[in-house]
């Protein structure tokens, strides 16, 4: 029945601020068709104001989507010279590499890379 992801919606409390950030600090590809949509591969993120549905704010807190970085040193220290906060040290698996950090609306975020095969 269910037979792909569609897109992972970001929700904001000013999405304005939020493409900003996903297209300009972090460098996603913006969707050519929709202002608050962008592009991780072929994934869509979309950015959405929960109470622009009725819907009370939440930052998603424990759903860190894993962003994927080839050097992790080098993805890391160019998105701190951007004024990315990360929560803490990269940490190491054993299997792959973390590095913690949240969008300007709380949303929980990681740069991962994965260095053991599957």
């Amino acid at each position: 029945m269910i037979t792909g992801l569609d897109f992972i919606g970001i929700p904001s409390t000013d999405a304005d601020r939020s493409r900003a950030f996903y297209v300009e600090t972090l460098g996603l590809r913006p969707d050519p068709n929709s202002e608050y949509e962008f592009w991780v591969g072929d994934t869509c993120f979309g950015i959405w104001e929960p109470v622009q549905q009725g819907m009370e704010f939440s930052a998603e807190k424990c759903s860190h989507l894993a962003l994927h970085v080839e050097d992790m040193e080098a993805a890391r220290a160019e998105l701190e010279s951007r004024g990315v906060t990360f929560f803490g040290d990269t940490f190491d698996t054993g299997v792959c590499l973390m590095a913690l950090f949240a969008d300007p609306d709380g949303n929980s975020l990681m740069l991962h890379h994965r260095y053991k095969p599957r």
